[in-house]
Formats: structure tokens, sequence, C-alpha cells
């Protein structure tokens, strides 16, 4: 039994999961982002679980447990790869370590060698110049990556979708008014920005999305214009109005419901924009602070030693396969919610 009764949407989305390179490249992403939120279960150096004389701890999300707790002799944190080996020669002591058992800032230096350190068994992808693991930085870079696109599209689609709309339905003053700001806006080089403001004040998170948010409504905010503008001149708009509906009613339960198709599309490429533009400041060194994990790093990292192509291979894929699986899933958006092929009822 199916929740949506709307038939027009319903073709839609069947015409969306018959494009099977976008379907399963949204089966894949969405795979992929709930794998990275509980991230800290799959690539940590701390346990999972451990029993521990009778009694069961669980490392991962809680406090720091000194080594003492487990009979080693020092009081900073245990260190749970030597405590596995351990508890392989004990009886009823055991303990679950995450599939990728380093977190992304962990220095893990071999003895007699320096890193970097090439692939090899015990880190897959190998390490940088720092000795932290690749495939934990890539894991990590890419839930930072894709949460901080998303949250991009979406509060630059609050802001747009609202400006917008309101532009196209009151029209007038308020509509010239806008248009002016959005021009200056639109001429304002957004990276040159955001490089000089990262040169005067810390580059958080926070303040990085701030700046991209502060932009990029400009680009939504033309399109929902336009699309409200056709909206509010057709006749069930013009008879809902005379039929005494007022402004909420008509813009939330009419025209935003029929611009949809213009708001679903342009949201993967919203997240493409937010990924490469993190990524490209990360390698400018305008980006998140060190140590933390980013692809743009790992690829400053990587072009400026070539000898250690491992680092910028795996960077490199890791975006590939993102950028695609994205692309991927916008075609198929578009073309499923194309208005000149589902625009009637059949």
């Amino acid at each position: 039994m199916t929740l949506i009764k709307d038939p027009l949407l319903l073709k839609k989305l069947e015409k969306f999961k018959s494009i099977k390179r976008g379907y399963y490249s949204l089966v894949l992403l969405t795979v992929l982002i709930s794998l990275s939120v509980v991230a800290e279960l799959l690539v940590n150096n701390r346990a999972v679980v451990v029993r521990y004389n009778g009694a069961i701890y669980f490392p991962t999300y809680g406090d720091i447990i000194p080594g003492k707790k487990f009979g080693f002799d020092y009081d900073y944190e245990a260190n749970y790869r030597e405590l596995k080996e351990r508890f392989k020669n004990e009886d009823g002591n055991w303990l679950v370590m995450p599939p990728i058992p380093f977190n992304p800032y962990e220095n893990d230096y071999i003895e007699g060698s320096y890193p970097p350190y090439p692939p090899d068994s015990r880190h897959i992808l190998g390490t940088d110049a720092s000795g932290r693991d690749i495939l934990a930085r890539l894991f990590y870079g890419f839930r930072i990556a894709i949460f901080f696109s998303l949250l991009l599209l979406f509060f630059s689609y609050i802001i747009g979708i609202t400006i917008g709309c309101l532009m196209g339905y009151l029209g007038g003053r308020f509509d010239l008014l806008f248009q002016r700001v959005i021009e200056i806006w639109s001429n304002i080089p957004t990276l040159y920005l955001i490089i000089i403001v990262s040169s005067i004040v810390a580059p958080t998170f926070g303040v990085l999305l701030s700046i991209m948010v502060f932009f990029y409504w400009v680009t939504m905010t033309w399109y929902m214009r336009t699309a409200t503008y056709k909206e509010k001149a057709r006749e069930y708009v013009l008879s809902a109005r005379a039929l005494g509906a007022g402004h909420r009613r008509v813009i939330f339960s009419h025209i935003i419901p029929n611009t949809i198709s213009v708001i679903v599309t342009f949201v993967p490429f919203t997240v493409v924009a937010g990924i490469t533009t993190l990524t490209a400041l990360d390698y400018l060194g305008f980006g998140l602070p060190p140590p933390t994990p980013s692809w743009g790093a790992l690829l400053r990292e990587g072009t400026a030693n070539l000898g250690q192509q491992w680092i910028v291979m795996s960077a490199v894929s890791a975006m590939i396969l993102i950028l695609v699986m994205v692309t991927f899933i916008g075609e198929a958006v578009r073309e499923a919610f194309d208005p000149k092929k589902f625009s009637f009822y059949e």
C-alpha cells in the first residue's frame, strides 16, 4: 500500500526508478551517508564493545577509559588494538574492533621507518606523511563534505525559495528591490571573498557554511521568481484567489507544490557545488583547519609529493565516485520531473 496518492507524482517516481543509473546511485549514496552518520562504529581506534572481567564497556561514544582499567600500567587512554592482541590469550575477555581500527587523527608510526607508508594489510590505502590512515581520512572527509553540502542546500534553498517566491508573487517594488540586490550579489567573486575572510577569521565549519549560504541563495531565487510568475497567472491560482483564499494558502497550497519540479531538479547540482567548493578551499589552504580530515587536504598533500601516488589517487577516486553518483541522480531527477513529459494525467 502506497502512501502517495498523487498519480502524477507516482508516475514521476516510477520514471525515476526506471532510470537505473540514477536510482542505484541514489541507493548507494544513501547507504554511504547512513554509514557516515555512525562512522565512529566503523572507522575508529576505539573498540565498539569490550568485555573485561565480567564487565561490559562501550568506549566508542563514552568517556576515555584509562589503560589501568584493563590491566595496563598507564593512565592515558587504552590502546584497544594492543588489548585485542592480549585478549587472544585470555579466556572470558574479548572485544570487538571497528572494521577499520584507526581514527583519522591518529599518527601510526612503524618502528624503524617513517611515513608515509604505502598500502599494505595494516593500512589498506596507506598513510599520509603524518602516518594517518588514508581510508579513515577519506571516510570522515566524506562525512564532512556531504553534510556541509546538504546544510548548504537546506539553508540556501530556504532563503532562495522564500525570497524568489515572494518576488514572483508580490512583484512591484519588492521585486525591483531584490532584483538590484541579486545583481550586486551575483557580481561579487564568491571564492575570492571566502579566501579573504578565511585569511582573517578562523575558517571553521560554521564560518565557511555561513559565508557560502550568504551567496548561494541567489541562484534558486531567480528560478523560483520565474516559476512563481508563471504559476500565479494560471487559472487555478486565480480561481483560488477569487474564492477568497489568502496569500499564505495560495503560496503554500498551490504555487510551491506546482514548482516542486524546479526545486528538485537543482538539488543534486547544488550538492555537487558544495562538495567541490569545500574541496577547492581545502586544497588551497583556505578551508577547514588542519588536522581536520578533508579531501582537499589529501589532494594538496598528494600533488605536492607525486611519489606518494596512492594519496592523490585515493582522494581523486573518492571524489569521482561521489560526484558521478550525484550527477547520475541529477540527470535522472531532471528527466523524471520534466514538466514537458508529465504535465497532465493520462
